[in-house]
């Protein structure tokens, strides 16, 4: 079944003082790119997180935010005493060197460089667990999302792949008159240059030659078995990849009818598969 790189997880939860919300985020990407916002105190579990995720999504372009809100009164972070005396005496002692007015020198303490300590506090194995969960929760929102989003590509390519392949099973109905027009075109401009009298061997040789040339009975058949291949291969997982490298073959088929095809109802339903064929190429880019 096909998935789309495209998905939105988020999962929420509260854990003693804390409120925390997990969100997952995913776009296409020809690799996996894993980014993570972890806060200092879940650290230590980024690494067990990262690999998670990788292996149940696969591709694509993935940003992680775990945020924490305090619902309590704890606080996971208190004023350096210590630096900020420090700092304060400083600036006291520059201020009267300087023959200063008196500032404010609370304001500027606190934004100065580590004035505020983190509260680290020890992991019990019932947060990691419980925080674990919650990444997996956010992990399978993602993943319904994104299976949501791949049966509308599976709908769409099996739409254009018919569409391809109806325009062409109408292929055969102009190859009988592309010859005879062929054939006519060569008798007129073989009958201008000798005035009407050529070796009629020599001229069905010719026709031969022409003909062999611009045969599309193998073009047809790679086509047709390419389309067949596409189709199962929507019903692999993660299949996006080998989808595109079908999408390629597809095209080589149906430029080389183009070229081939030297009829102008014939170049109308080429045209038409390509235009099908350039909307699934757009859509197997965003496809796992």
């Amino acid at each position: 079944m096909l998935k789309s790189m495209t998905g939105f997880g988020k999962a929420t939860g509260s854990f003693q003082s804390k409120k925390v919300s997990v969100e997952i985020r995913s776009l296409n990407s020809k690799s996996v790119d894993l980014n993570t916002r972890v806060p200092s105190q879940y650290k230590e579990l980024d690494g067990e997180f990262r690999k998670y995720i990788a292996n149940m999504l696969g591709r694509g372009k993935i940003d992680v935010f775990v945020n924490i809100d305090s619902i309590g009164e704890e606080s996971s972070v208190s004023i350096n005493r210590a630096l900020a005396k420090t700092y304060y005496d400083d600036l006291k002692s520059l201020n009267s060197e300087l023959g200063e007015s008196t500032e404010d020198y609370l304001s500027l303490i606190l934004r100065m460089p580590d004035i505020y300590n983190a509260n680290k506090e020890e992991l019990s194995t019932e947060e990691k667990d419980w925080l674990t969960g919650l990444v997996k929760e956010a992990v399978d929102k993602l993943d319904a999302f994104r299976r949501k989003e791949g049966e509308d590509l599976e709908r769409e390519f099996t739409e254009r792949i018919d569409d391809i392949r109806k325009l062409l099973n109408q292929i055969p109905r102009y190859e009988e008159e592309r010859i005879e027009t062929i054939r006519e075109r060569m008798k007129k401009g073989l009958e201008e240059i000798q005035s009407g009298s050529y070796d009629d061997n020599r001229f069905e040789q010719e026709m031969i030659f022409y003909i062999e040339k611009l045969d599309v009975s193998e073009e047809k058949m790679r086509l047709s078995n390419h389309l067949d291949y596409f189709i199962e291969t929507m019903k692999l997982p993660q299949s996006g990849k080998k989808l595109g490298f079908i999408g390629q073959e597809i095209g080589r088929e149906i430029n080389t009818l183009g070229s081939k095809s030297n009829h102008a109802e014939m170049q109308k339903l080429v045209i038409g598969m390509k235009d099908n064929l350039e909307k699934i190429k757009e859509q197997v880019l965003n496809t796992l």
